[in-house]
């Protein structure tokens, strides 16, 4: 995958995708909206597939949760992997199902060590079942859970170096999470390491007027901030280019604006290329 900015491709935008090809790094889809037969969908990321790279972002395996993978989930995964052979394939440690029930989130997991044992052995069985290499996603952050052995940072590293994954590292999340329970948004940045960084994602927030204190919520429904930016400077300037992908998933735009989004993660890719001497 070019060390590129890429924006999550959307059907409101396939017409103008498909038929300007406007100079983007590459196309993120997620793999949910494609496990099907035939049809439409999949003839339009044929297309896209052919004029583009490609990454699939999982989001309904539930990596962080108590119970049993999806087997025929994790089958049409395979076979869409297969047949458009994305650059990158990533998922969030986050969980969103139990019980039979689905959730409409992805709930942070807990940071203990039976919950680092429970997603090590999730993953290795999603990397087996798809012959590949995956990257995990950090969550957002509402509270603070009490049923943890170690910080995120920790957990995220010491799960990739167990599994042979490596990370997505989403900027937004750790700034929400950063506002909403009290980290340290910098040192949080400075300590991934930069070995294990596959890609790094972008996206906006809103603020939830209804909540007691000033909560962020990781609604992918809006421009990036200017906070962020500053974040994926200094993640950019340490580690070099990645992969950068624009999230935009709630009350979509014009793709003028999106792209506007991605030309300015591509100039500051481009700006700070040389990653600073540690």
């Amino acid at each position: 995958m070019p060390a590129r900015a890429g924006v999550g491709f959307k059907g409101e935008h396939a017409e103008t995708v498909c038929g300007d090809r406007p100079d983007v790094g590459w196309f993120e889809v997620h793999p949910e909206n494609y496990m099907v037969a035939g049809g439409p969908r999949l003839a339009v990321l044929e297309e896209l597939r052919g004029n583009y790279p490609l990454s699939l972002h999982g989001v309904g395996l539930s990596l962080g949760g108590a119970e049993r993978l999806d087997s025929d989930h994790l089958r049409a995964f395979r076979e869409l992997a297969d047949r458009f052979e994305p650059g990158l394939i990533s998922e969030h440690i986050a969980w969103s199902a139990h019980g039979g029930m689905w959730f409409a989130d992805l709930l942070p997991p807990s940071l203990s060590r039976a919950g680092l044992d429970r997603i090590c052995d999730n993953i290795d069985e999603t990397q087996e079942a798809l012959g590949r290499a995956i990257l995990i996603e950090n969550p957002a952050n509402y509270l603070v859970l009490p049923d943890r052995d170690m910080d995120e940072v920790a957990f995220i590293v010491e799960t990739a170096r167990r599994t042979g994954c490596g990370l997505l590292v989403d900027v937004n999340n750790i700034y929400v999470s950063a506002e909403n329970v009290g980290i340290d948004a910098d040192a949080y940045i400075d300590a991934v390491p930069a070995d294990l960084i596959g890609e790094i994602h972008l996206a906006g927030f809103t603020v939830d007027e209804h909540a007691g204190e000033r909560l962020l919520i990781d609604s992918h429904g809006a421009a990036v901030d200017a906070a962020v930016w500053r974040l994926y400077d200094r993640l950019i300037a340490r580690v070099g280019p990645r992969p950068t992908l624009v999230e935009w998933d709630k009350d979509i735009p014009d793709w003028d604006v999106l792209h506007a989004e991605a030309v300015e993660a591509e100039s500051r890719l481009a700006r700070l290329a040389e990653p600073v001497p540690a």
